[in-house]
């Protein structure tokens, strides 16, 4: 079981960790120069940041969640958990259609994908709960995590 959870967590550092550790140690070397923060402001009304930045902070737990049953091999608990929130048919739960007209267009882009890739996924675990396979399962996971490092990369509330 141990490897597994190594592999998850090597699956979802991917490609963005050498980004995400050089960010991180300038934030804290007193010594480095500012970092830049070349991401996008994009405006919501005040009552729209507090609620996306709680399903945001949902969809993190949710991701938590998923790798912790896909470690334990509760495959069918990762899919329910992925559709219901953070799949396709989670949508009605986190306003989108409300929350997406302020949004531009790859930032819809990316929650679409992230959706789409949650919906995915879901599918591939309960194949897995099948086959017994879970490195499609995994790659699915990497495929949702990384619509949320690029939209965080590029994009912030004001």
């Amino acid at each position: 079981m141990r490897v597994w959870v190594a592999i998850v967590a090597a699956v979802l550092a991917g490609g963005s960790a050498t980004f995400a550790v050089a960010q991180h140690r300038q934030h804290h070397d007193a010594s480095a120069p500012p970092a830049r923060n070349d991401r996008e402001f994009v405006r919501f009304p005040p009552a729209l940041v507090e609620h996306t930045l709680a399903n945001m902070r949902d969809h993190l737990q949710a991701l938590h969640e998923i790798q912790l049953h896909l470690g334990m091999g509760h495959t069918d608990i990762a899919a329910n958990i992925a559709e219901k929130r953070l799949g396709m048919s989670s949508l009605g739960l986190h306003s989108a259609s409300e929350v997406s007209k302020y949004m531009p267009q790859g930032m819809q882009d990316a929650g679409t994908a992230m959706h789409r890739a949650a919906s995915r996924f879901s599918i591939t675990a309960q194949e897995a709960g099948v086959t017994g396979d879970l490195k499609p399962a995994l790659t699915g996971l990497a495929e949702i995590s990384a619509q949320c490092v690029g939209c965080h990369a590029a994009y912030r509330l004001k």
